[in-house]
Order: structure tokens, then C-alpha cells, then sequence
């Protein structure tokens, strides 16, 4: 499995990024600062990392620098809350492959990721299939079975469908899925949400298999098996 080591001081970033990566097949390890970075890179040889620009111990600009020094390629998604032309172009000259400014979607740092390892700087193949139950999403083809059965998705329910395939059974909220599927903040209108779920849970239901798409009161959708 490909290795993606995330760094980062803030918990609650290192456990949703970590979990989404996990979710996509990655294995991951996560760092704090940057001198524990350095020793995880020494260590693990990860394939990918995820890094903070703003470390307790130092930029992660300066992580980059030591990486190269010591002879490691790594490729490296800069994810920083400084978001200026000069802060990016200082990334991706300082050992940086991509920079991703924060807040962020996860299914757009995901499909960075990938993008670096396919690249062909880690030598591995990032994973691009997603199943849950009997649906399987392949993102290379952009095709979505369920069980063996195609289902013909318009772009909008595949980027739906593959975001709760990426948290399967979590409850994800009307906001969640308004920011990571349309990246729009529609004002709080999930009228339009609420049409493609339907639209999408029509679609899923084919064969005899059991409903997956739920709605999950006062909060929003999840995918995931029915109660026995």
C-alpha cells in the first residue's frame, strides 16, 4: 500500500485527513513537528506526504530543504492556511509537488495526492477503486457498479456517490456534502442536495441487494448497511 505521511499540529486535521486517506486505501502515519517528520521520513519511507507550512518547530518549507539534503525524494502536498501567490510559489520551489490552501476539500486533497504518486515520484500506483457492500467505483474509468449491474451516473451523483463511498457509514452533514461535492456554499438552501439524493438513491437501487443511501434525522445522509 502506498505510504502518506501527514504532518501537521493540528489533531483534528491529522485524524480527518488521515482517515480519509485511510478510507482510500493509503497507509498512513502522521507527525506533529517537523524534527518528528524528518525522523518518520528516515524510518518509514513514506511515498507521499502531506505537510503543514506552519510547524511548532519550524516551516515546512525548511522539513522540504532537510529532505533534500539528506538525499529522500518525497513527494510533497504543502497544506497551509497562507494562501498568498508568493507563499505558493515559494512552495513549490522549496521541494514542493502541489500546495493546498486551508479550509480544503477533502476529495480535492485526495485527488492531489494521488495525482503526485501517479506522477511516477513514489514508483507506486495510488489506488483509484472504491467499494462499499456491492458498489464498486473505479476512478480511472469513471465507471460505478453495483452488484455487477453498471449504474449511469451524470458527474454530479458520481462526485456524490464517491464522496460518502470515501466516509462510508459516517453521517454526513447537508454542509459536508454542499462544500465537498459542489464546493459552493449554498446558504443554507439543500433543496438541491435533497434532488440528487433522490436522484442518486433511485439509481442505487437495482437488484436485490439492500438499501445503502440513508437519511440520518436532524443531520443529514450516511452510506451504509441497513440495521439487521
Amino acid at each position: 500500500m502506498p505510504r502518506v505521511l501527514v504532518v501537521d499540529d493540528e489533531p483534528s486535521i491529522v485524524d480527518v485527513v488521515s482517515m480519509a486517506l485511510r478510507h482510500h486505501g493509503y497507509d498512513v502515519l502522521s507527525a506533529e513537528t517537523g524534527a518528528v517528520a524528518l525522523a518518520r521520513v528516515r524510518d518509514w519511507h513514506p511515498h507521499a506526504m502531506v505537510l503543514d507550512v506552519m510547524l511548532p518547530d519550524m516551516e515546512g518549507f525548511d522539513v522540504a530543504r532537510a529532505i533534500a539534503t539528506e538525499g529522500a525524494s518525497v513527494p510533497i502536498l504543502y497544506l497551509s492556511a497562507r494562501g498568498t501567490t508568493a507563499d505558493k510559489v515559494r512552495g513549490l520551489t522549496t521541494g514542493g509537488d502541489d500546495y493546498v490552501t486551508k479550509p480544503f476539500s477533502l476529495e480535492e486533497l485526495i485527488a492531489r495526492v494521488r495525482n503526485m504518486l501517479r506522477r511516477g515520484n513514489s514508483g507506486v500506483a495510488a489506488p483509484s477503486v472504491l467499494t462499499f457492500a456491492d458498489i464498486v467505483l473505479d476512478d480511472d474509468a469513471r465507471e460505478v457498479t453495483r452488484a455487477g449491474q453498471p449504474l449511469h451516473l451524470t458527474p454530479t451523483e458520481y462526485r456524490l456517490l464517491r464522496y460518502m463511498m470515501s466516509n462510508p457509514r459516517r453521517a454526513l452533514t447537508r454542509a459536508q456534502l454542499l462544500d465537498h461535492v459542489w464546493s459552493y456554499d449554498f446558504g443554507g438552501d439543500a433543496r438541491v442536495l435533497e434532488t440528487y439524493i433522490s436522484y442518486l438513491r433511485r439509481k442505487l437501487a437495482v437488484g436485490p441487494g439492500p438499501p445503502l443511501l440513508h437519511t440520518v434525522r436532524g443531520v443529514g445522509y450516511a452510506l451504509k448497511l441497513p440495521p439487521r
